[in-house]
């Protein structure tokens, strides 16, 4: 059964920012699987950017928002032998949201040179 979905969209440039700027925003946002798969790529703010909107869409589709004993860095952005994008809770992130029934998170991902978006729906 359908529980949530979330969508997001957030400028490239805005993340490039935030991540050249701010010391530690990268480590906070993002798991150190993600920082290490977005730095390998050619556009690799385009990649952090449609991560960061995943991790909102997510909180978007649980219908609270960030919840408290929740990390933005353990929600992960994974990719399954296909290719195909998913998200992993891993962390106290896991035992904050065990109560929920979480079954399945599907997610889709696109991002443009200026411009990077997410939805996500999760399954109870």
């Amino acid at each position: 059964m359908i529980a949530g979905v979330g969508t997001d969209m957030i400028e490239v440039d805005r993340i490039a920012a935030k991540i050249s700027k701010e010391m530690g925003f990268r480590e906070l946002v993002f798991s150190k699987n993600e920082i290490q798969y977005c730095e390998a790529r050619t556009n690799r703010y385009q990649h952090y950017a449609a991560r960061f909107a995943a991790k909102e869409a997510f909180f978007k589709a649980l219908g609270t928002g960030w919840k408290n004993g929740t990390s933005f860095h353990e929600v992960e952005v994974v990719h399954d032998e296909q290719g195909r994008p998913g998200i992993r809770l891993t962390g106290q992130t896991v035992s904050t949201l065990a109560g929920i029934g979480i079954r399945n998170i599907l997610l889709s991902l696109t991002h443009l040179k200026t411009l990077a978006s997410a939805i996500v729906i999760i399954e109870t």
